[in-house]
């Protein structure tokens, strides 16, 4: 029996409690095991927080891209060639007639160690994006392929994560946007100049209460926002899907204009019961 389907603000809510159960789950399971990690890095050793949040994408790949293209989220299939590293894996992949559509990283930030995380962070994303391009300007990902890279972060929305922050540099000026920017605000920053560079077609930051119960999250920006992430990667699925369509001249009556946001209406499967 299939999931009801939701909208898409239901099931956003749905993915931020599921986000906060699973690394509950794998606090609990560490413990109970007799292991413990650094910190709280056994809440998200578990690999599957961000499960809920990779399934909604999944529906919008599904709903938007080419009917015959092929979708991978298991571990040992989201492997790609890199071009400064032999390999780098993913979150979630679309391939369609030997090409890349879609490569789309998935990461959370949350206390008590924002800082170093967030550097962690940060480097992890540049460094991934850099490799990503070069490694796709040299046709590793089939030809012709120009795929949509995206980049989504969700990061607790607690104290730590929005008093203001000090960026010390001893012998050059700090870029002044950065000056009292929080952790939220330089996440928030990272993935506004990734964006600019071109180095992501789309980067998204959602903060979140780490409050199972309820599922309260908020964007800071809507150029940032989880929902532009979206909109943007159905619309480049979209253009493929009538590329593959029609391989001769786009005619009028053929274009593809939307008459409505294709995160409109009940478009997602619920994952909850």
């Amino acid at each position: 029996m299939s999931s009801p389907r939701i909208s898409f603000d239901l099931r956003l809510r749905q993915a931020v409690r599921r986000f906060w159960h699973g690394r509950d789950a794998a606090a609990t399971k560490q413990r109970t095991g007799g292991r413990r990690d650094q910190g709280n890095r056994g809440m998200v050793t578990g690999g599957k927080t961000m499960d809920s949040f990779r399934e909604m994408i999944v529906d919008v790949i599904k709903r938007n891209g080419p009917k015959d293209l092929t979708i991978h989220r298991d571990k040992s299939l989201v492997v790609l060639p890199g071009f400064f590293r032999p390999t780098k894996q993913w979150d979630v992949l679309a391939v369609h007639r030997d090409r890349l559509l879609v490569a789309l990283e998935l990461k959370s930030l949350c206390g008590p160690s924002f800082g170093n995380n967030a550097n962690n962070r940060c480097e992890e994303a540049l460094g991934s994006a850099y490799d990503f391009r070069k490694a796709q300007s040299e046709g590793l990902f089939g030809a012709g392929a120009a795929p949509f890279l995206g980049y989504f972060i969700l990061v607790e929305d607690a104290v730590g994560s929005r008093e203001p922050v000090n960026a010390r540099s001893p012998h050059f000026a700090t870029d002044p946007r950065f000056k009292g920017a929080s952790y939220q605000e330089r996440m928030q920053i990272m993935c506004e100049r990734m964006i600019q560079q071109q180095l992501y077609a789309s980067a998204a930051v959602l903060t979140a209460s780490n409050d199972p119960a309820t599922g309260d999250h908020g964007s800071l920006s809507a150029h940032t926002s989880f929902r532009n992430l979206m909109t943007r990667l159905a619309a480049h699925l979209a253009s493929e899907a009538e590329a593959s369509r029609f391989d001769g001249t786009l005619h009028e009556d053929q274009a593809p204009y939307a008459e409505k946001s294709p995160l409109d209406g009940d478009c997602f499967a619920s994952d909850e019961s």
